[in-house]
């Protein structure tokens, strides 16, 4: 084992935070984590929420095994009904009869078997890194649904900041639930605000109404951040009659839902209550990605490769409005993309452009000024290239900016601007060396968010929506669905939103993105 950092009660490996050694000799323990905020290496450990297990127990695996499927057990409507009776699936196709899946289908979490805590990426339990096989539900129709549809009023929300796809998952929900037999869906406008706004009408839902609604971006219902408490949102949900509740929402939203859930329980409503995950950033737990990111991602590529053909390749073109007016002598070119905590869509365009020679995210620390900062390396790229690309997320580099404390409608932090800071040092910094350089700088944010799903959300959202409804007429409450290792899985609520998934600097996809840009450590 490697060495321990010690106090008088206690050893702690640097390695892995996860474990500590007892006084007691050879006692080695599973702790709870507690992230430091730039904690990354070991943050995907098997679970949010470890419960303290004695590695030196023989049964230790089998108490994990144990532990882990209990946690990852997800409600259903018998936990607190056990008299609702199950009938047969309405859901019926038109040209054939449809599969089932079986209730004992299983989704496996983590499918790399980690030989060394060393390894690129490495989540590991123990410092073996013992394999112990981790299962989900398998996501999709059941045989025996908990909700007759002629009952049925459902409802779909969509929260917090616009995202591509919401309006496809609007619809494959409505057209879902119209395939099992419901005739009564509505939609709650901008977000949990529209439960208590009486200004705010429902929005009546139909394949008629949705039809095309996916062939534009943004959201049929509109968005909001913030809202109501959930005593007044389960009040208007009983005075509605809904017994349905589709939420669409990032980290944010789902603890919302896991709240309304909570409180239809404790109101003893029969009621299911499940979140589709929408984060353009991708930062939800477990998950392979999230509707919107890939949109975002090739979108953000074009606003990258906009900016290459500003700063790069504009000498004596003329063609396009992108192009006018920008020879772009000594071009450097800041692109400042979405990312509050976790950099992985700056990380992804950067890989998919080619064309960017730094990439800054939250969680890789750097200094700007300095003979190993940022600021030095744009020197050297001018002087090697002519030309140079920084792609920045709108999280990294925070500490460089005045902290207001402020917090928007949703709770979270309101970020000083990266973007424009580090243009404005840029052009600080070759102004003092004498350097001529054009410093050019876009945030297509709004450009990225508004837009249609491309056909890879398409396909997702359609997945998700079809499979959160089937996951309500199978009974399931306080539940999510997520697409995890390319299969569709429904996990709990609590399991997802205990902390942002982020990227992993000790990850090949990172590594990769560096090997891209070819950039240095900036420390």
């Amino acid at each position: 084992m490697d060495a321990l950092i010690c106090s008088a009660t206690m050893c702690i490996s640097p390695k892995n935070p996860f474990l500590f050694q007892s006084a007691r000799p050879g006692s080695l323990i599973l702790r709870k984590p507690r992230f430091p905020a730039n904690s990354v290496r070991f943050h995907q450990v098997a679970a949010a929420r470890e419960t303290d297990i004695d590695l030196s127990d023989p049964e230790w695996k089998l108490k994990f095994e144990r532990d882990f499927e209990k946690r990852f057990s997800i409600p259903h409507i018998t936990d607190a009904f056990p008299d609702v009776e199950a009938i047969p699936s309405t859901f019926c196709l038109k040209m054939r009869s449809p599969t089932y899946i079986n209730n004992k289908d299983r989704v496996l979490l983590k499918v790399i078997n980690y030989s060394s805590p060393a390894s690129a990426g490495a989540v590991c339990i123990d410092p073996g890194c013992t394999w112990i096989e981790q299962w989900l539900h398998r996501a999709g129709p059941r045989e025996k649904i908990y909700f007759r549809p002629e009952d049925v009023r459902a409802a779909i929300v969509t929260c917090g900041g616009l995202c591509p796809g919401l309006n496809d998952v609007i619809r494959h929900i409505v057209t879902t639930l119209e395939i099992y037999g419901v005739k009564n869906v509505v939609g709650i406008p901008f977000g949990y605000r529209g439960f208590s706004d009486k200004n705010l009408p429902e929005v009546p839902l139909s394949r008629k109404v949705v039809q095309n609604i996916h062939l534009s971006g943004g959201s049929l219902l509109g968005v909001s951040r913030g809202g109501p408490t959930v005593t007044e949102i389960v009040d208007s949900m009983e005075e509605r009659g809904i017994n349905m509740l589709f939420v669409l929402g990032g980290n944010g939203t789902h603890a919302g839902a896991n709240a309304i859930h909570n409180e239809c329980l404790k109101r003893r409503m029969k009621v299911a209550v499940v979140g589709v995950p929408k984060t353009i950033d991708n930062d939800i737990l477990h998950m392979d990605k999230t509707f919107g990111f890939d949109t975002a991602v090739e979108e953000a590529q074009r606003a990258i490769n906009s900016h290459y053909k500003k700063t790069g390749e504009s000498r004596g073109r003329k063609s396009s409005e992108i192009r006018r007016d920008l020879t772009a002598y000594h071009g450097i070119g800041v692109v400042k993309l979405m990312g509050r905590s976790s950099g992985f869509i700056a990380m992804q365009v950067s890989l998919a452009s080619g064309q960017v020679d730094i990439c800054l995210i939250p969680e890789v620390p750097f200094n700007l000024h300095g003979p190993d900062g940022v600021l030095k390396h744009l020197n050297y790229l001018i002087e090697t290239k002519g030309s140079a690309v920084v792609c920045v997320a709108e999280g990294a580099g925070q500490s460089y900016l005045e902290n207001t404390n402020a917090k928007d409608a949703s709770g979270n932090k309101v970020l000083g601007d990266i973007g424009v800071h580090i243009q404005q040092e840029t052009k600080k910094y070759f102004k003092e060396i004498g350097v001529p350089a054009d410093v050019k700088y876009i945030d297509p944010t709004y450009m990225i968010r508004a837009v249609r799903a491309n056909a890879s959300d398409g396909i997702l959202c359609t997945v998700l929506g079809q499979n959160a409804v089937h996951g309500a007429f199978a009974g399931y409450s306080g539940i999510t669905v997520g697409i995890i290792n390319n299969h569709y899985a429904y996990l709990p609520i609590p399991e997802v939103i205990a902390y942002a998934k982020s990227v992993d600097p000790n990850s090949r996809m990172w590594h990769r993105c560096l090997t891209s840009t070819g950039q240095p450590d900036f420390l």
